[in-house]
């Protein structure tokens, strides 16, 4: 369900979407019906699963640091780093983009930051916390 999460951009709509399919996956693993409105809690101590929406982030945490580690021009960096050459973007809101969640955690110079591994994987945890109370706004 998670495959390629690190490369998401995650908003309200679709983590609602996902936990709400997290959550008839462990219904379905322990025949739990609907009907018989045993809560989530309850529920998520019997499988003990890691909540999705913190699995995503902490994945897209240890991406973010990989790929800012990496010495040689591979494409992976080179994709993190492309800027289009229209420039501009539509009008209203803009969508959220892939590192704007990182930006807004650790700051403009994160490459520099995820340099130090050990460093960089501390506030992860902060950084999963962070955006998780964003999202529940």
């Amino acid at each position: 369900m998670t495959y390629g999460c690190q490369k998401w951009t995650l908003n309200k709509q679709l983590c609602h979407k996902l936990k709400t399919a997290q959550i008839a996956m462990e219904r379905k693993m322990l025949n739990i019906k609907l009907k018989d409105r045993i809560p989530t809690t309850e529920i998520r101590k019997k499988t003990q699963v890691i909540d999705i929406d913190q699995y995503i982030q902490r994945q897209k945490w240890r991406w973010v640091g990989h790929i800012a580690r990496e010495r040689d021009n591979r494409w992976t960096k080179r994709c993190t780093e492309w800027q289009p050459r229209s420039g501009g973007r539509d009008r209203g809101r803009p969508e959220a983009r892939w590192m704007d969640d990182i930006r807004k955690a650790a700051s403009l110079q994160w490459q520099r930051k995820a340099q130090d591994r050990r460093k960089w994987m501390t506030p992860a945890e902060g950084y999963i916390l962070q955006w998780m109370d964003k999202a529940s706004k």
